[in-house]
Parts: structure tokens; sequence; C-alpha cells
């Protein structure tokens, strides 16, 4: 691996590809480094999102369950959580809609094991890579993503591969960090370089894997540039809310 200078790189969903972190690396250890580092982390990953968040999170991650049971009630067929991790999001939308059915898919065994103590047989699950689903064409109404497409191995891949399962008229809500205001841009440095890497380490024991995620979010596409790479997937219109001065962003993209 070589470590490149993370804030001269180029930030588009092509140069994940060979990232982990401010390390390049090749495809296949991304994959793997990722998985591994979210197997390790599960565990602590919900008490560690509500401490650098200051339990932010959890309202955003409202604000898609809203979106996607509104979209959902529109148009019939399955509710994919992609990159679902621990469940959270699916508890939402198992509540609002429970006679649906509702699918979580992550790449993460680790993950998928603290849904399944969570959520029980409430869902289905698939443990497979974004890049790769073994879900039908057009069978799907609905996929959220919350803050896991700059974690898959080929994000543009994952783009199209979403693109494919959802039905026309299908939509993808998909909620990441994006490019906070410049006025607030110095004060969210200092928590992202400093004090999320120590909570890391006190609370999940492991400061890199923290460091990984900081340096994942500073390495990925503002909000604009992702809205054209979801064009690029071949999604029609794409609506964009901001949240907490522009650190987050909900995409709301629609098949058409």
């Amino acid at each position: 691996m070589t470590r490149p200078d993370s804030e001269t790189s180029e930030k588009t969903l092509s140069a994940l590809r060979h990232s982990f972190g401010t390390a390049t690396v090749t495809p296949d250890q991304r994959q793997t480094f990722v998985r591994d580092l979210f197997d390790r982390v599960a565990p602590r990953y919900d008490l560690m999102n509500d401490l650098m968040s200051f339990g932010l999170h959890r309202g955003w991650k409202r604000a898609v369950a809203r979106t996607a049971v509104a979209a959902a009630e529109k148009l019939a067929g399955d509710i994919i959580d992609l990159a679902g991790g621990t469940g959270d999001l699916a508890t939402l939308m198992v509540k609002a809609l429970p006679q649906r059915r509702i699918i979580i898919a992550d790449a993460s065994g680790g993950m998928l094991a603290v849904a399944r103590r969570r959520l029980g047989e409430t869902v289905a699950y698939v443990e497979a890579p974004a890049e790769a689903l073994p879900l039908a064409d057009a069978s799907a109404a609905v996929v959220t993503l919350s803050f896991g497409l700059r974690n898959m191995t080929d994000p543009q891949a994952a783009l199209r591969e979403v693109h494919r399962i959802l039905k026309p008229g299908g939509h993808l809500l998909l909620m990441e960090f994006s490019q906070a205001a410049a006025w607030f841009r110095p004060a969210y440095a200092v928590h992202s370089q400093l004090v999320i890497p120590a909570l890391g380490a006190m609370v999940a024991g492991n400061r890199g894997a923290y460091r990984y995620l900081v340096d994942s979010i500073r390495r990925f596409p503002d909000a604009e540039s992702l809205t054209q790479e979801l064009h690029g997937a071949g999604f029609g219109p794409v609506a964009v809310r901001r949240f907490m001065f522009g650190v987050a962003a909900l995409h709301s993209a629609r098949k058409m």
C-alpha cells in the first residue's frame, strides 16, 4: 500500500476503488479491508454513531425512512436496505410498513449478525457485495443506502446494480456525508480529525477503523458531483436535501 495526499486526491467515485482511507490499494484489498473493518466494529457501531454525531444521525435516518415509506406507498415491490448494517434504518421502515417485504443487504456478516439480533425474522437478509446483488431485475420499489456508498469496493458499479434491481419509477434514497458549509468546516474538521478517532480508540477499541472512516468522508464527492454520478448510472431526476450545514445530504433519485 502507498499513501497519497488525501487532500489533493481526486474526489470521484472512481477514485475510491483504489483507496482505503489515505492508502492506495487494489480493489480486492479494499474489499477485504472494508469488510474486515466493519466485522470488527459491528458490536459498538450504533453507540459510536451516536457519540460521533451527538445522536443527529438518528434524525437523518428518520428522514430517509419517511421518504422511503412515502415512495413505497406509491409502488409495489420490495424495499432493499442496502449496506443496511445493524438494521437501525430497517427498524424504522418495518414499524411503518409491517406488511411489506424488507431486505437488509450487506457485505459484512458481523453487521448482519447485529441486525438479526435486533429484527429477527421480521425482515430478510442478504450477505452480498452491493456490486453483485442476488436479486432479480426490476424487483424493488425502493432502495435505501445510508452512509454506505463510500465504503463499497466499486461505488459506480453499486449504483448501476441499484438501478438494475429497481422497478421503473422506483427510488434510490442515498444518504451520505457531503461538504460542510465553508464557515462550519474548521470546527467540523477538528471534530472529525481529532475527536472521532479518539472516540474510536476509547469506545470501540479501534482508532484505525475510525481514522479510515474520517478519511473516507474527506475523499467522498460533494453533493453536486454525486448527483452527476447518479445521472451517469442511469437515474433521472435527483432531489437533494442537506442536513447540518451540509455535513450530510440525502439524494432522492428516480429510475425512469
